[in-house]
């Protein structure tokens, strides 16, 4: 079992040696810790980072750790807990993370509900258009079989975002396939290269969204979990923003701090 943590920065980092630390977007950084396993070795996509985030990451653990039972991605900042925490010593352990796969096939914090916007609508309130109405269109033509539990995410008020998850092997590798052939055809037809800001960042964005589609299309059974996050969220300022995006459209957008 390898759960690994995207870390782009030193930071604390887990004793439990179920945890992997591993460096994203490796090949555009001078150096990292010697205990952080890169994500550009053997083959990879570490130099679209910029544009993938985290995900890279999962890319390298898909064709590099191929030889584990179960493969996870947690942030730097965030982990699944037994309880909703600060603390590290609260995150799920392998004996937690087994127990919990004896019952469940994908294991995913805890929904986040936006209550009175859609989450088609927080991501165009949040983002530019055009990449979900191109990755919709994707999924209409290559995976039809896909698209009502799409169109039915981004109806409701929750999802699972965080593009963080733990599962077993096989459903790594099916999921890891439609997530990423289906970013790959979006990446063919949106002018990523000309985005500026965090909307450099889009197919991290994008992916939230894909998790949700392919649980409810294949019916994985899913158990939630609490977050421990390492760093207090200021909740004010990020009602504030999640409103100003929602109401006033032309303000600065402040997504993900």
């Amino acid at each position: 079992m390898k759960i690994l943590v995207a870390v782009h920065k030193p930071y604390q980092m887990p004793k439990d040696p179920t945890y992997l630390p591993v460096m994203v977007g490796a090949a555009l950084q001078e150096g990292y810790p010697a205990n952080y396993t890169p994500d550009n070795t053997g083959q990879n996509m570490s130099e679209m980072n910029p544009f993938y985030n985290e995900l890279t990451a999962l890319y390298w653990a898909k064709y590099n750790l191929q030889d584990e039972d179960v493969i996870g991605l947690m942030h730097y900042r965030r982990y699944f807990g037994k309880k909703a925490s600060h603390d590290l010593t609260d995150i799920l352990t392998e004996t937690d993370i087994r127990n919990a796969l004896e019952t469940a096939d994908v294991l995913l914090p805890k929904q986040r509900n936006y209550y009175i916007e859609t989450q088609k609508d927080h991501y165009f309130n949040a983002h530019n258009h055009e990449p979900y109405n191109v990755m919709r269109e994707v999924i209409a033509e290559k995976y039809p079989d896909y698209l009502a539990a799409f169109d039915a995410m981004g109806n409701s008020t929750k999802a699972h975002l965080f593009n963080m998850s733990i599962m077993r092997q096989a459903d790594f590798q099916e999921y890891t396939d439609f997530m990423f052939d289906v970013l790959k055809a979006v990446e063919e037809r949106i002018p990523y290269l000309e985005y500026e800001g965090q909307e450099r960042r889009v197919f991290g964005f994008l992916s939230e969204r894909l998790m949700d589609t392919w649980v409810n299309t294949k019916q994985k059974r899913v158990m939630e979990f609490p977050l421990v996050t390492t760093e207090k969220t200021n909740w004010l300022d990020k009602g504030t923003q999640f409103l100003k995006r929602k109401f006033f459209k032309n303000a600065n957008k402040k997504v993900h701090f």
